[in-house]
This record gives C-alpha cells, sequence and structure tokens, in this order.
C-alpha cells in the first residue's frame, strides 16, 4: 500500500505552508525568499495557499522536526483555516512525517514530497514518467516504517507447522524492490537509446548547447526565443521537464544543437536527481553549457549557486572541464539604471556573460554572435578539394565557418574554422585535403 497521494484533480485543496529556518550560516538565501519559494511550488501543484509562516527552529526535534508549542499552534491554525494539506519546506523522516499528521489531523508533505508530486503531474514523455516513478518508489521505501496499521499484520506460513510468513511491510518492500529493478532496466534502456542518439550526432558533429539554470529562470522562453520552437513556457515552477532539442542556426552559417533541460532548484531530492541522469546527461556531454540566471531576482547569487552546485554533482560544467556562459535574462524587469549598471557588471564578469530579455529579444543577437565566437574557437584549417568535389566544399559549409574560398591551380583552397570533432570526421571523408593550420 503506498501513502495517499495529494488529491488536487477534483477541487483545490487549502494548504498552510511553513518553512522551518535552521538560520545556517552558510545557508545565503534569507528565510522569507525560501517560504515565498515553497508557496511557489505549492502552487505550481494547484493548491490553495491560506497561510506561509517561517518557523524559527533552533534545534530539530527527532520526533517532529519543531518544538512542542509550536506544533500546537500550528495545529489551531490548521483548525481555523480548515487546511486539507501541511506543506513543510524541508525534509522530513517517516516518523516525524507520521507523527505531525496525527497531531496535525491533516495530510503532511514535505519538500522531496511536493517536488515529486510536481514531477509526477508534469512529466509528458514516457522516459520522464518511468524517471519520476522511480524516483517516487526510491522516497516511498524509506516510508514503509510505522507508516501505517495494516503493516502490522502477517500473513500466514504453510502447514500447521508453518512460520508467521511474510509481514506486510516486508511485502510492500519486495513489491517496491521488484518494480524498481523493471524501472531501472527500463530507464538503461533509454540510457542506451541516448547514447546512439549522441554518437549518431558526432558522426554529423554539430556542437551541442545546453540550457540549465535555476527553475522559473526562463530557459524554455529563451529557447523558444532562438530555435522558434513552441516549448511550454509560463511563470510557474518546474513548467517543462521533459529535455527537447532543435537545431539552431548562428550567424554564420555555422548550426548547432539547443538542449532545454529540466530545471534545478535548491535542494532537488537526492532521488531526483538519480532517476534523471539519464536526461541529465545530456548536460554532460554538452560542448558548452548557457547557465541562464533569472537576474531580475534578489535570490539570483543564491540560485546560481544551487545550480552550480547541481552541476558538480553531476560532474558537468566547470567540474568537467565545459565551457559554460552565463545568460543573464529578464533584463526587461529592471529600471534603465539598473540596466546600465548590469551591463558593466557583465562585462566585468570573470568569464563573460550576456545580459538578455528571453520575452522582447533585447540581448538575443549578442547572445547568438557570442556562440558563434566560441564555436569558431580555434586555429584557421586550409583545405585543397578538386574542382569537381562540390559535396566535400558544401559539408565544410554545413559543419564550419567558411572564412574564405579561392580558386587555386588544380581545384578549390578553402580556408575555414572546425571544431576538433567536425575536423576528425572531414579528414576521414576526404583524406589528404587538410593543408595546413593557417595560424
Amino acid at each position: 500500500m503506498k501513502p495517499k497521494q495529494i488529491d488536487t484533480a477534483v477541487a483545490a485543496q487549502t494548504a498552510l505552508v511553513l518553512h522551518p529556518d535552521r538560520a545556517r550560516r552558510e545557508d545565503v538565501r534569507a528565510a522569507a525568499a525560501r517560504l515565498a519559494e515553497a508557496v511557489g511550488l505549492a502552487e505550481a501543484l494547484d493548491l490553495k495557499v491560506a497561510d506561509a509562516r517561517v518557523v524559527p527552529l533552533r534545534a530539530p526535534v527527532p520526533a517532529t522536526l519543531i518544538g512542542a508549542g509550536k506544533v500546537a499552534e500550528i495545529g489551531e491554525a490548521c483548525a481555523t483555516l480548515a487546511a486539507d494539506v501541511v506543506v513543510v519546506d524541508d525534509a522530513l523522516s517517516p516518523v516525524q512525517q507520521r507523527n505531525l499528521e496525527r497531531a496535525w489531523k491533516v495530510k503532511v508533505i514535505d519538500r522531496t514530497g511536493l517536488i515529486l508530486e510536481i514531477f509526477a503531474r508534469r512529466a509528458r514523455t514516457r522516459e520522464g514518467r518511468l524517471q519520476v516513478e522511480l524516483a517516487r518508489l526510491a522516497y516511498e521505501a524509506s516510508r514503509l516504517v510505522r507508516t501505517w496499521t495494516h503493516l502490522e499484520r502477517q500473513r500466514g506460513g504453510f502447514g500447521v507447522m508453518g512460520g508467521p510468513g511474510e509481514t506486510q511491510i516486508e511485502t510492500d518492500r519486495r513489491l517496491i524492490a521488484e518494480k524498481v529493478g523493471r524501472l531501472k532496466r527500463e530507464l538503461e534502456e533509454v540510457r542506451r537509446t541516448r547514447a546512439l542518439a549522441r554518437q549518431a550526432r558526432k558522426r554529423t558533429p554539430f556542437p551541442v548547447i545546453a540550457l540549465v539554470g535555476y527553475t522559473n529562470a526562463g530557459k524554455s522562453t529563451l529557447f523558444n526565443r532562438l530555435t522558434h520552437a513552441d516549448v511550454m513556457a509560463e511563470d510557474m515552477l518546474f513548467a517543462t521537464l521533459d529535455p527537447t532539442m532543435r537545431r539552431l542556426q548562428l550567424p554564420g552559417g555555422r548550426p548547432v544543437i539547443l538542449s532545454d533541460t529540466v530545471g534545478f532548484i535548491s535542494s532537488l531530492p537526492h532521488e531526483l536527481v538519480e532517476a534523471f541522469r539519464a536526461t541529465l546527461d545530456e548536460v554532460r556531454e554538452a560542448d558548452i553549457i548557457l547557465h541562464v540566471r533569472d537576474i531580475a531576482s534578489p535570490e539570483s547569487e543564491a540560485e546560481a549557486a544551487d545550480v552550480r552546485g547541481v552541476l558538480a554533482e553531476l560532474g558537468a560544467g566547470e567540474a568537467g572541464h565545459q565551457r559554460v556562459l552565463e545568460v543573464w535574462n529578464k533584463i526587461d524587469l529592471l529600471s534603465g539604471e539598473g540596466r546600465q549598471f548590469l551591463s558593466a557588471r557583465a562585462a566585468r564578469a570573470a568569464a563573460g556573460a550576456i545580459a538578455v530579455s528571453a520575452v522582447t529579444g533585447e540581448g538575443v543577437g549578442r547572445l547568438t554572435d557570442r556562440l558563434a565566437e566560441i564555436v569558431d574557437e580555434g586555429p584557421l584549417m586550409t583545405f585543397a578539394l578538386a574542382a569537381a568535389d562540390g559535396e566535400g566544399l558544401a559539408w565544410l559549409y554545413r559543419h564550419g565557418r567558411v572564412v574564405e574560398r579561392a580558386q587555386g591551380e588544380e581545384g578549390v583552397i578553402v580556408t575555414a574554422r572546425l571544431a576538433p570533432a567536425a575536423l576528425a570526421r572531414f579528414e576521414s571523408l576526404r583524406p589528404g585535403a587538410l593543408i595546413a593550420a593557417a595560424e
């Protein structure tokens, strides 16, 4: 038996949102901002938030996380508000969750459970549903300890002298373990399929650019602006989950593949990181990572740190020696003076940054120009092609940046920039065509 889910299909349920403030010095995000994010997560699940509170937490209480006085106070608030759900913006142990539900007589859901609920509703593809289901089972498996009274029952053994049989909790654990094993096998097939797709892309070596960023930073809006796609993009947390890839033509004719990925969030549940590895491998294999930031958010720096942390956990970004370019989005929400200050700050950024508005298109031209420069970095290569080799010439135009083309004595001399993978591919197609590096 699984724990009961939040039912939002019939009518919006009333929720009370709590953020336990641990006052950790290493946590740079203010309690009010974290509470606002928790409210956004609850609203993303179509819960009707009747009240939201920051609960001071000096030391966690093993039985209930928060102190007895606050437990009683929140219980009275639940009764007054006629709350159906209490969202606790923290990780709750199974025992804590059970005790709070008994004390408040309402459904209690922690941050991990809330995010899993959102992911379960938003996943559209078979791959996405598999990944969410795997994460949900990993979460539920830890909550099969004295959570329901039916788990105390036992099934009888065989014969008169048979043992007590298999307890219900053991049965549930076994069933979950069997289902987890099946899901992992199916996801392994997905991983192999994605690996084959990446190998196919390497045979036609277009550089891959992955969009990453905090949820609701505007990645999908920017993706749509760049590729003229119609990926769902709304002002809500985790509007899109399933990855999308489109071809993008950079200035000068150089094509790349742009990949939109799931948004990150602070304290992203470990179960989701593990389950979504098949999808997030696309980030790790990308040639360039565009880190999209909501620069108008007062929590932009803290959100950026959270994204870098998830990338490091995946072995991607700077940890994976990948080129990372920050895109400071939503400049349309800033004042004129704010934009000027931001432009100067972007110019001083260590690795460079591009300020854009994905909604209005401001700065997008500068972004594509910068991407073209990054893709074209490397020495100029000179190739000698036969006069009749139109196919080879067309290949260079499709996969590289042709800088100069001249008629030689025995054919065409082409000077172009190619990515290492593209150069290796062309040399296998036209052995001996490379004359020398021009610089």
